[in-house]
């Protein structure tokens, strides 16, 4: 009985430690990716609390009190940290700068700022361009799933296209960024980027990631059978969204609200059944997935539709082809469509 009450408070100080350890990363780290001015301050405040922490545990004698003082120390962080809004006045970098939003009469819903950049020789160099486009909900009869890959085949940007009688608008959820800003996965925990939907032209939103990009990353294209109940849905879903950000910005978050968000969508519309995976939360792998609810084109193995699926080539030679989209979808996998119910 000794030992097991004696193994139990060791198991229960390592537990607390562990969760004192993990609280102090989440708050150094929330200090120095905050909004506070300066990369000095922010640094400072980070390498404080942290140094802090471990001074007090490891040299004040009365741990009792030393919990409570961390405990009130990391809820003033966290009190400050959940003060952080987003908002949409930033000096933005130009591919990010303009919002879309949508209007709907009836069944008629027209897409604002569209993008539809032209690119030059990198993914830098380009002609910022933006239109707008109406399209009839009675005439939606595709939904495609892209995926784009760049460091292995776990994790892929996933992005949806919709097709009206031939017309293809695609739809990417990106972090938008400011001018200073670079990408880091860490610093997307911290409410470091705001989040955009951004709605383009299929020339734009898949050739840059496939011709101009450095290195050039691969794009697969996958036609999917989605019934027309459930594509009108999804497409209305994204529009609520999309206007949703316009009115009221949100944080982009490495974890919860990134392009995830769209697989899950993406999989709810996909087939009304849809069991828990671990392809859902690793999107390099939810092409698989969809295979495996017999959303894509079954009638060859999984490897070889993905083999067919990369269009990377016929993107290269499409490049400025006002048909871009038909012609990166020449000869492309097309399963039967669902019918509806």
């Amino acid at each position: 009985m000794h030992h097991t009450a004696t193994f139990l408070k060791a198991l229960g100080v390592a537990c607390l430690g562990l969760a004192v350890a993990g609280a102090t990363m989440w708050a150094a780290l929330a200090l120095y990716f905050s909004d506070l001015p300066g990369a000095p301050l922010r640094l400072g405040l980070a390498a404080a609390f942290a140094l802090g922490t471990l001074g007090a545990f490891l040299f004040l004698r009365n741990r009792r009190w030393t919990l409570v003082g961390f405990g009130i120390a990391f809820a003033a962080v966290l009190l400050w940290w959940t003060s952080i809004e987003p908002s949409n006045e930033r000096d933005w970098q130009t591919d990010v700068a303009v919002l879309p939003y949508a209007t709907r009469d009836g069944d008629l819903v027209t897409l604002h700022n569209v993008r539809n950049f032209d690119y030059r020789t990198s993914d830098q160099d380009f002609a910022p361009r933006y239109d707008e486009r109406t399209f009839d909900l009675r005439e939606l009869d595709a939904v495609d799933l892209i995926a784009v890959y760049w460091m292995g085949d776990a994790i892929a940007h996933i992005m949806v296209s919709f097709g009206f009688a031939g017309d293809h608008v695609a739809i990417s959820i990106e972090t938008r960024k400011e001018k200073d800003e670079a990408y880091s996965s860490i610093a997307g925990f911290f409410k470091q980027y705001e989040l955009i939907y951004v709605v383009g032209d299929e020339r734009d939103l898949i050739r840059v990631r496939s011709s101009y990009r450095r290195p050039e990353e691969l794009v697969y294209l996958y036609r999917t059978r989605m019934n027309p109940d459930n594509a009108r849905r999804l497409f209305l879903e994204y529009v609520g969204r999309i206007n949703q950000l316009k009115e009221r910005p949100a944080f982009y978050n490495t974890l919860t609200t990134n392009c995830t968000t769209d697989v899950w969508s993406l999989a709810r519309a996909l087939s009304d059944q849809v069991p828990l995976d671990w392809r859902v939360l690793l999107s390099g792998y939810f092409p698989a997935y969809a295979y495996d609810l017999g959303s894509l084109d079954t009638s060859m193995p999984f490897p070889e539709l993905k083999a067919r699926s990369l269009i990377n080539e016929k993107a290269h030679a499409a490049d400025k082809d006002p048909a871009f989209s038909t012609q990166v979808r020449a000869g492309l996998p097309q399963p039967p469509p669902r019918t509806p119910r």
